[in-house]
């Protein structure tokens, strides 16, 4: 008879409570979305709700090309802001990893002061302006597209930790500091690469306060400031109504949870695509002694 490992079963069995743990919150939230909003108002956020409705589905969908515009928006903001600002994280993070480059530590002091001081949302703004940055995609992308200064220290701390071999050998064949970057350091860095841009991702994906700052134009909207104004309209009319003598109220409960449930669809699907490049430990056996 096989022997029991006891550590094993523990084991299992607390991951598998954990991941309950984590999952539970995600269901109710897909329960809740389904839910009649006089039965929210009455019984609260409930697993077994007395009536189900798509009320708030029909509340979201019901312009549907609006709708549809404002996913494309989010999607090719996102998909283009991310690259490029992983892009420029990575050739910053490589510039000051590298021990060839004079004044790498006084340089990266400039980075490091803008995560102690804030200009302000004046200057933000007023720069955004004189640029041009309004009611146009660019205005979606460049604001956020200027690097945070967190990403970099994490990418600049990871390519110094890269073996000095491997890249004086690529230096002494005649690589040039180009091919070294893209072909070498990028691809052993790909882990904290692909984490980086699981943050600007994140980032692009729940931006909507570029959205509110320097967008007028509806077919701009991305997906956050569309649902977020649907979302204000709601709250109003039942403000107008009045709770205590409308027995129709539009689904303000159901339609936060709708809406959570629309907007986190696309990460759901992006976390496991980078996940395996972040559990890989691509550095090892880099070198061969």
């Amino acid at each position: 008879m096989k022997k029991i490992d006891w550590f094993q079963l523990v084991n299992t069995v607390f991951i598998f409570l954990f991941a309950l743990m984590c999952t539970l919150p995600i269901l109710l939230v897909l329960i809740v979305s389904f839910s009649d909003e006089q039965s929210i108002l009455q019984n609260g956020y409930s697993f077994f709700p007395d009536r189900f409705s798509l009320e708030a589905y029909r509340s979201v969908f019901a312009s549907n090309e609006q709708l549809l515009q404002s996913y494309a928006v989010s999607i090719g903001v996102t998909l283009i802001g991310t690259l490029a600002a992983v892009t420029i994280t990575g050739m910053a993070g490589y510039t000051l990893a590298n021990r060839q480059v004079r004044y790498r530590n006084p340089i990266a002091l400039f980075f490091f002061i803008t995560m102690l001081f804030n200009a302000g949302l004046v200057p933000w703004y007023m720069m955004n302006d004189l640029l041009g940055f309004k009611n146009n995609l660019l205005a979606l992308i460049i604001p956020t597209l200027i690097f945070s200064p967190f990403n970099l220290f994490l990418v600049r701390n990871f390519m110094q930790e890269l073996p000095d071999a491997l890249l004086e050998s690529a230096r002494m064949d005649g690589a040039s500091d180009a091919y070294i970057a893209f072909r070498i350091v990028f691809p052993l860095s790909m882990p904290v690469l692909a984490t980086v841009a699981l943050f600007y991702g994140l980032g692009y994906w729940n931006n909507w306060f570029n959205a509110i700052m320097l967008v007028d134009k509806e077919s701009l909207y991305p997906l956050q400031y569309l649902l977020y104004k649907m979302q204000s309209e709601i709250n109003m009319i039942n403000q107008m109504q009045g709770v205590a003598i409308s027995n129709t109220l539009a689904p303000t409960e159901s339609f936060k949870m709708a809406v959570a449930i629309i907007t986190i669809g696309p990460i759901v699907l992006l976390y496991p695509f980078l996940q395996r490049f972040i559990i890989k430990g691509l550095v090892i056996g880099a070198v061969k002694g």
